[in-house]
């Protein structure tokens, strides 16, 4: 008998956030409460982050605001995007980071594998890297498997990929 499997993954699609940010940048720039702010959103690829400037704190927040709503228009889950504290920059302006998390950090991936041992479902998982791949003898168990996941919440957002 065949084995089949699946790949659990988190990832984030870096064309639909850089749409999104495109839209909240022209939004800022005709919007009366942001004129003469400097503020801007940009998004780093590179790194996985967005870097948001502006006059104060609370445009600051305000960005982050703006470009939260744009992203989950777009199907994008909010859980995958980690804001970090909030800096006084150089004069006067405030800048915060947005980390965006693409793949499982480790100790999520463990608390996933966990939650599907406890469950005593007859299947194995194993992590490769920031993926976890589960597989087994029966496609029904990988149904009841994806079913329970899709149930709890591990803090990111999870896709089911490369079922077989």
């Amino acid at each position: 008998m065949a084995d089949y499997s699946f790949d659990i993954v988190s990832k984030v699609d870096l064309n639909v956030i850089s749409e999104a940010v495109s839209a909240a940048n022209k939004e800022i720039t005709n919007r009366y409460d942001f004129k003469g702010t400097n503020s801007s959103i940009e998004l780093n690829q590179k790194d996985n982050e967005l870097k948001l400037a502006s006059s104060d704190e609370y445009k600051v927040n305000t960005l982050r605001d703006i470009i939260f709503t744009r992203i989950a228009k777009r199907g994008i889950p909010l859980k995958n995007m980690l804001p970090q504290k909030i800096e006084a920059a150089l004069g006067g302006n405030a800048k915060q980071t947005v980390k965006i998390q693409q793949g499982i950090p480790a100790d999520k991936a463990k608390e996933i594998s966990k939650a599907i041992k406890d469950a005593k479902l007859k299947v194995s998982a194993s992590i490769q890297g920031d993926q976890l791949r589960v597989s087994s003898k029966s496609k029904d168990e990988l149904q009841n498997t994806m079913a329970l996941l899709r149930g709890k919440d591990f803090g990111v957002e999870l896709q089911f990929t490369n079922y077989r």
